[in-house]
């Protein structure tokens, strides 16, 4: 009996050259768990940073040579659990190449010597052993816990069914957690940003976990097909659906803090080290958005009349969170947090289009937006003073005087923020606002606008002080980057520059066409 209850189990089929890259990353991600347990600790940094460099360049080629021949309409692999269509490889190529970057930005010594992570993350702050390990070798930790993180985020974004995104929703969140309390300056900060956003992160979880348990009851699968189908043609009671929808989508907000909320998110960009808050601000928003996308289209875009409304509120008021709280913060770091749950309201807007020119305006969004934010926190990490990182903005008086490459730099960066012309700021929001348009949501789109010139005077603020202001005496240096750093910068403001004067390439890229399911 037992034995012919064996022989019916049948084998999922496995689309190995589909999700070849997310098996290279979570893969490698073991490997670098054991390079940290075998490997001295003289020789875990070069070896973890290379391994973490090889497999990201190996994932993306193998992406590449899997787009070669992949079909139009994408497939379905794992027993239905993953959907890898042309919507999920854009986002795993732009998780990819942001993963990179931010892998440079933790590898760096040379801006903080010794590394931007305590050397012992055991150590009690403040204390004599703490000071002795101020100028000893990083952890190297960090590259291990990104790795899983990104590969969480890899399949968050392509899961069809909502027990493999909560799944994945976990194995993306929990390495950020430890990475957040993991700042070699001021640990103390960095070690309640790593409790504030572990509170934060159960949260969301809680409501996604409850919202998926509601939906489950209500169609009887966890399958966002499947719901879809329920919700389109089914005589149950509409309580259980509505309920579900909202439990699951206000964890989804969480994640990818949407005012309100955001709640600690600006305390966890404040206290984490900073190549995690660029890690964070860039590949978990493309991540979580992308995560939106999926869920809106594909399970609930029949029922977008009953909570499309609901949306509109949420993004106006993440909008004007953003713009007006932003102009209060005396905190550089926080400044860029209030600026991200604007951001968030505006790619809000394209995410409840549920068109195709609203899908491929958001993807497209989420790339810019992501190189953006890397290369701001970079330039952030370069501008210090004897205790760190300078991240009062008074701090930045005067800084075109002592450095003008870093400053024009950061302007570049800050008027991509605020949607500029000529910049890829200014085309991501463009295509957004018309994709809104054209599915009828002038109204929101007006108030996107005004929150759009409210926010543009912090970002114009700073410049002013950098360039019309006098540096203090003892203001702060920049400090010199190393090759890491260097690169991200570069790379961030080059793409920048010229999706903003020739973004059509990508553009043309980002109309991926349907999720499949």
């Amino acid at each position: 009996m037992l034995l012919a209850q064996v022989e019916q189990v049948q084998v999922p089929d496995l689309d190995f050259p589909a999700i070849a890259p997310v098996l290279i990353v979570l893969g490698a991600a073991c490997v670098s768990v054991l390079f940290e347990a075998f490997l001295p600790r003289s020789a875990r940094w070069a070896a973890q940073f290379g391994l973490s460099v090889l497999t990201l360049a190996g994932a993306g080629a193998a992406l590449l040579v899997y787009l070669g021949d992949a079909p139009a309409t994408g497939v379905t692999t794992l027993a239905g659990s993953l959907a890898v269509d042309k919507p999920a490889l854009f986002l795993w190529a732009t998780l990819l190449i942001l993963g990179l970057g931010s892998v440079f930005l933790m590898a760096d010594r040379r801006v903080e010597p010794g590394g931007a992570f305590a050397a012992d993350a055991a150590i009690r702050p403040g204390t004599i052993q703490d000071r002795a390990q101020a100028t000893a070798v990083m952890q190297t930790e960090v590259f291990p816990l990104a790795l899983f993180s990104l590969g969480g985020m890899m399949v968050f974004t392509a899961s069809n069914d909502l027990l493999t995104m909560f799944i994945a929703l976990e194995v993306l969140s929990l390495p950020l957690y430890l990475m957040c309390g993991l700042a070699r300056r001021r640990r103390l900060i960095s070690q309640e940003a790593a409790v504030k956003y572990f509170l934060l992160g159960a949260f969301a979880s809680a409501f996604f976990l409850y919202g998926l348990a509601l939906l489950y009851g209500y169609a009887g699968s966890i399958k966002l097909s499947a719901i879809a189908q329920a919700a389109g043609g089914s005589d149950r009671s509409d309580t259980l659906l509505f309920a579900g929808i909202g439990l699951l989508v206000v964890g989804l907000l969480f994640k990818a803090a949407v005012g309100p909320f955001h709640t600690w998110s600006p305390d966890v960009y404040q206290g984490a080290p900073t190549p995690v808050t660029a890690f964070m601000g860039a590949c978990t928003k493309v991540a979580a958005f992308g995560g939106i996308l999926r869920v809106f289209s594909v399970a609930f875009e029949t029922t977008s009349w009953e909570w499309r409304g609901v949306l509109w509120g949420v993004a106006i008021v993440s909008m004007l969170i953003g713009a007006v709280l932003g102009l209060t913060q005396t905190d550089i770091k926080r400044m860029v947090a209030y600026s991200s749950v604007a951001h968030a309201g505006f790619l809000l807007i394209g995410s409840i289009a549920l068109t195709e020119e609203g899908r491929a305006a958001t993807l497209f969004y989420l790339l810019t937006y992501g190189f953006t934010t890397l290369s701001v926190f970079a330039v952030i990490s370069l501008v210090r003073d004897a205790n760190g990182e300078a991240t009062q903005i008074s701090s930045w008086a005067g800084l075109a005087k002592r450095s003008p490459v870093v400053a024009g730099i950061f302007t570049v960066l800050l008027l991509a923020l605020a949607g500029i012309p000529f910049t890829s700021g200014f085309v991501g929001k463009f295509v957004v606002f018309s994709a809104a348009l054209a599915d009828g949501m002038a109204p929101l789109v007006v108030i996107a606008l005004l929150a759009s010139a409210v926010a543009a005077f912090f970002y114009l603020r700073i410049i002013v002080l950098m360039y019309m202001r006098e540096p203090e005496e003892d203001g702060p240096t920049v400090s010199l980057p190393g090759v890491p750093t260097t690169i991200t910068i570069a790379l961030g403001v080059a793409v920048t520059v010229l999706l903003g004067v020739f973004p059509s390439a990508v553009l043309d890229w980002s109309v991926v066409g349907a999720f499949v399911s």
